[in-house]
């Protein structure tokens, strides 16, 4: 996501459907496979697809079949399929919630045709995109953004590994594979604690080099990020170790 941004790739450019039909609701709730009906179709963020090819999930009796008929956007982020769920309201999602869309819409755009637009939450009855839409649309945008320094995060201090048992007590431990991420050093178990966050969890800090994001031409300490301030030692671990075990 960094190395798209990076690159002027513009996030709500998939967002922008293709010139094609405009529907009002009562008109695509006639569009639910059945018989009689003049198709299938479903909405997303305003953006209707004809997925009659995968009628078995979204026709009469599929397990999708909710969906057909009608802009449910919200559902594919919440997974919430009962009638309450089954709505275009995406306000107050999640960042990861409003990924999950974003996934959502391109799957569909990559897989079903395009029809056209939904009149209403999202556009105007000219086609227009509504205030609705661009305020999802910059969700979208920061949650992208989130995304990417998320990661970023994760690669400069990688979660570290850990067990309990009632008997031992805690351990902590780093690896070069421990979060998930593979590296070239170890480092040493810290509790993390991250502005705007409750309590901490724990991470593994490199204990040389320069500090996270400056080059290794500029005078340091070569202790890595060890100084980072959002950092707190173990009580009763060697500042160095990379394993700490807390007795119960």
């Amino acid at each position: 996501a960094a190395c798209l941004l990076g690159r002027g790739f513009d996030p709500r450019a998939w967002l922008l459907p293709p010139r094609g039909r405009l529907l009002g609701a009562a008109e695509l709730a006639r569009y639910r496979g059945a018989a009689g009906e003049p198709g299938l179709y479903l909405a997303v963020l305003g953006r209707i697809f004809d997925v009659e090819r995968g009628r078995r999930h979204y026709g009469p009796g599929g397990a999708y079949s909710g969906l057909a008929g009608r802009d449910a956007t919200r559902a594919f982020a919440t997974g919430d399929f009962t009638p309450a769920g089954l709505v275009d309201d995406v306000s107050a999602l999640s960042p990861g919630e409003m990924l999950a869309i974003r996934s959502w819409l391109s799957f569909y755009g990559d897989n079903y045709d395009p029809v056209g637009k939904l009149v209403g939450r999202f556009y105007d009855e000219n086609g227009a995109p509504t205030e609705a839409l661009r305020q999802a649309e910059a969700a979208i945008e920061e949650a992208v953004k989130f995304q990417a320094e998320s990661e970023q995060r994760k690669q400069q201090f990688p979660p570290c590994n850990s067990e309990w048992s009632s008997a031992k007590g805690s351990r902590f431990w780093c690896s070069r594979q421990s979060g998930g991420v593979n590296r070239d050093w170890a480092g040493v178990p810290r509790k993390l604690y991250r502005p705007g966050s409750r309590g901490s969890h724990c991470v593994c800090v490199r204990t040389t080099g320069p500090p996270w994001g400056e080059p290794d031409s500029t005078e340091h300490s070569g202790r890595g990020d060890l100084d980072n301030p959002q950092l707190e030692e173990y009580d009763g671990c060697h500042p160095l170790a990379e394993q700490c075990v807390l007795k119960v």
